[in-house]
């Protein structure tokens, strides 16, 4: 009997049972605010955002005509200087604003890619603002009391999944406060 007890324990997920098998580490609780799952730019498939529990989290909704673009040189750079530490960026492209992101999937990754060199990950284009905004987005808005106002605008999320913070478009990614935050939230345990 124990043995099948064991059995049926070891087969279920770490994250449901906190059960972790030998030589593994535990993977942190998934928040509320990242059990979500969205197709990705590249190709659509779906991403769980469960999978970056525990980092810091930036989410910012972008778009490839905007004179705010060229921050993507910066978040790249940001996500470069810090993912080791656990920063991710999280760029979801949207049309919200000027229809300034019009493309398509396949588009859009193309643009960021071989304009910027983005790595971070990117999501397939949704609505950030209003009724139609992705569910990410809502609860986002929610906690900071603040909406999407342009392009570029964004939230970073401390590694508690419920600390959140927005900046305006016009922060860049190069700001001096702006990296502090990021430094001081990089810092802290969950």
């Amino acid at each position: 009997m124990l043995w099948i007890g064991v059995c049926l324990t070891a087969a279920l997920p770490a994250r449901a049972t906190g059960v972790v098998q030998p030589g593994a580490s535990a993977a942190p609780a998934c928040p509320a605010l990242l059990d979500k799952t969205f197709p990705r730019l590249q190709d659509e498939k779906p991403q769980s955002l469960c999978q970056y529990a525990g980092r810091v989290v930036m989410v910012v909704n972008t778009a490839s005509y905007c004179g705010f673009t060229s921050q993507y040189k910066g978040l790249e750079a940001l996500y470069s200087r810090y993912k080791d530490r656990g920063l991710v960026v999280l760029g979801f492209p949207s049309n919200d604003f000027g229809n300034q992101e019009p493309g398509s999937s396949k588009d859009i990754a193309e643009f960021c890619t071989n304009t910027y060199g983005v790595k971070f990950p990117m999501f397939a284009k949704s609505h950030v603002r209003g009724s139609e905004a992705n569910p990410l987005h809502k609860e986002l808005i929610a906690l900071s009391g603040t909406t999407p106002k342009w392009n570029f605008y964004k939230y970073l999320v401390g590694r508690d999944g419920r600390t959140v913070t927005a900046y305006s478009s016009m922060t860049s990614p190069e700001d001096k406060g702006f990296v502090q935050d990021i430094e001081r939230l990089l810092s802290q345990e969950r």
